[in-house]
């Protein structure tokens, strides 16, 4: 059985517009996935761009997005 990647190499760009779209702010996004607020404001700008997988769920079902949106382009 094929091991899961330790990290998953996220796009901020997409979080940050995805929790726009859904007018979330960031505070209530980052509740949602577990996450604290300066954590997501990272990831969001690209001062961090791997998460664990834990972190990683927890964004996905907080956006409510695939991984062909959430993954950079070169994780996909």
């Amino acid at each position: 059985m094929e091991r899961p990647p330790a990290t998953y190499r996220v796009n901020g760009a997409a979080i940050r517009t995805r929790r726009k779209d859904l007018g979330m702010d960031l505070a209530e996004c980052a509740a949602a996935a577990g996450i604290s607020r300066a954590y997501l404001d990272q990831l969001e700008l690209g001062y961090r761009e791997r998460p664990s997988p834990r972190i990683y769920a927890g964004l996905r079902t907080a956006l409510r997005i695939t991984d062909d949106q959430l993954l950079a382009n070169e994780e996909r």
